[in-house]
């Protein structure tokens, strides 16, 4: 007993208080000169980093615009959350209404009456933007596509989609049916995130149904090895649509083109975009999700030490060659007392280019701390008294 109090009180003269740097600063650094973004011949557009969530370019970013079949993405995240919930299997066997056979616009030639997996709809809505297989997939989840657009905006809302509103799951035109080149963004950013394993389908260059073969929409994914998606849209009215991510090297950029008047001008744009963004400005990976960056003093614990981290992989997008000049501190919480669960934030990373904050994340528990015994948690009261007098 006596050498457990003299271990904490010997810990207790250690005790982190305050905050502590993770990296020395760097010699200040001018980096790139960045110019103005490049004047596209579309209605809207942005240009997002993925890691970061940080807008680098946009032309107006928050107006209203019809997304057209860009709108499937947000069908997709409602579809893959029921998927990811257990509601739905890739495997379960959903009817072709005759009200998805006959939906207008572009289609993946599903037959009335007929009987598809959840997975084959899924390929017919994601490469081929087959308005059938979107509808048929929305009113298997929801018994309507109404009803399925409800859940659309519950989750657009969930998701900071602040500016959009669906009454369809497929993009076809009407007044009450918007986005906006940040909102469509922000889900795109989120689809990547949350379904990696459903994103990779929209790299496919085709897919075959009924003997009718169809190519993905997206030519970029022929032009630009790095694009790896994501959605085209086109309607009358809402003209030449895309959005295209691509990855190089640590980065990850998300372009948004919305209004084109010709389809050309919509593949120019992206691709203009996406060089803008890995021209100008690069991603800097600076630690590892499960990295124990420091150790928390714990109060009443089994143990009275916890390695702290990051949940996932920390990523800050700056302006070429200003990486060098990124500063890390953290800021543990005062005063943690067990039980702890893993994962619980217990603080924060703070990332700092020239003083200015560029990136927040919290600091996590990487282990359980379960409550100690009656001895230990009287010997820590004792402490906490000591610390509380004397600091």
């Amino acid at each position: 007993m006596l050498s457990q109090f003299a271990s904490r009180l010997l810990l207790l003269t250690s005790l982190l208080v305050g905050s502590a740097s993770l990296a020395a600063p760097a010699a200040p650094s001018t980096g790139t000169q960045i110019p103005s973004p490049p004047d596209l011949p579309v209605r809207a557009y942005a240009l997002m980093d993925y890691h970061s969530g940080k807008i680098l370019a946009d032309k107006l970013g928050d107006e209203r615009m019809e997304p057209a079949s860009i709108t499937k993405l947000m069908s997709a995240y409602v579809i893959y959350e029921a998927m990811r919930e257990g509601k739905l299997k890739g495997s379960d066997d959903v009817y072709v209404s005759e009200k998805a056979w006959r939906t207008e616009g572009s289609r993946m030639f599903a037959d009335v009456g007929s009987h598809l997996s959840v997975d084959e709809l899924l390929m017919g809505m994601v490469i081929q933007s087959g308005n059938d297989a979107t509808v048929a997939l929305a009113e298997h989840v929801a018994g309507s596509e109404q009803t399925f657009a409800e859940l659309m905006n519950q989750w657009a809302q969930k998701l900071g989609m602040t500016h959009s509103h669906f009454v369809n799951a497929t993009g076809l035109p009407d007044p009450e049916h918007y986005t906006t080149a940040h909102d469509i963004a922000i889900l795109t950013r989120a689809l990547i995130h949350d379904f990696p394993n459903q994103y990779v389908h929209y790299s496919v260059r085709e897919y075959t149904h009924n003997n009718i073969t169809q190519h993905n929409r997206n030519r970029l994914l022929w032009q630009d090895p790095t694009v790896d998606g994501v959605k085209t849209g086109h309607t009358s009215s809402a003209g030449f649509c895309l959005v295209s991510s691509a990855k190089r090297d640590d980065g990850r950029m998300i372009a948004v083109v919305l209004g084109a008047k010709l389809e050309r001008d919509r593949y120019a744009s992206s691709q203009a975009l996406l060089n803008y963004g890995f021209s100008f400005y690069e991603t800097r990976r600076l630690y590892g999700a499960g990295e124990a960056l420091t150790d928390a003093r714990v109060w009443f614990g089994e143990t009275d030490k916890l390695p702290l981290g990051l949940a996932e992989p920390l990523a800050v997008n700056v302006p070429k060659g200003r990486g060098d000049a990124l500063k890390a501190t953290i800021e543990v919480n005062p005063n943690i007392e067990a039980p702890v669960a893993s994962g619980t934030a217990l603080g924060k990373v703070v990332v700092t280019l020239d003083s200015e904050t560029v990136r927040e994340v919290p600091l996590v528990a990487l282990q359980d701390v379960p409550e100690g015994g009656f001895f230990s948690r009287l010997i820590d009261h004792i402490l906490m008294l000591f610390h509380k007098l004397f600091g």
